[in-house]
């Protein structure tokens, strides 16, 4: 399913998230989408990693075609959610970031800081990167090559094993 016509999307945090999570996933719902909730539900000491791999991975398998990450910074789960095949997790800061990771970067995981950025900052990114497209056009070469990367390091897709060459 195309990107902007699947109104599901993943939302995951930990403890320096929640706070961000919590406004961002009620305008999301405001605004149609079905969101799902795969993160902390509190602000108790979690680790990333493992709220990362709750959205990274339906979305390396296909099952979803997007997902934010939050957290402090959105440094550590944009790391974490790029071990990934096939996802292309961005941490933005600006309002150009989130457009230009959309449309030349086809990125399909927002990660964002919600220690760094106000709450209004925050939205309009989010609404930025969910209402441009990829471009497409010279920008497949470049994701051509990172997909070949992913593939010359024998990076598997979620529950695919070795075996499976």
């Amino acid at each position: 399913m195309n990107f902007k016509d699947d109104n599901r999307i993943l939302i995951a945090n930990d403890h320096g998230g929640y706070e961000a999570k919590e406004k961002i996933a009620e305008h999301l719902r405001k605004k149609g989408f079905e969101v799902i909730d795969m993160g902390s539900d509190s602000q108790e000491i979690v680790r990333y990693p493992n709220y990362v791999k709750k959205v990274a991975a339906p979305i390396s398998a296909g099952d979803y075609n997007k997902g934010i990450l939050i957290c402090s910074t959105g440094i550590g789960m944009s790391i974490a959610a790029n071990k990934y095949k096939g996802v292309r997790a961005a941490v933005v800061g600006s309002h150009y970031e989130a457009k230009m990771t959309r449309q030349h970067n086809d990125s399909n995981i927002l990660c964002l800081g919600g220690k760094t950025k106000g709450i209004f900052e925050l939205i309009d990114y989010v609404d930025t990167w969910l209402e441009n497209d990829y471009i497409g056009d010279r920008h497949t070469i470049s994701l051509g090559i990172i997909e070949d990367i992913e593939n010359e390091l024998g990076i598997k897709e979620p529950g695919q094993s070795k075996q499976e060459d």
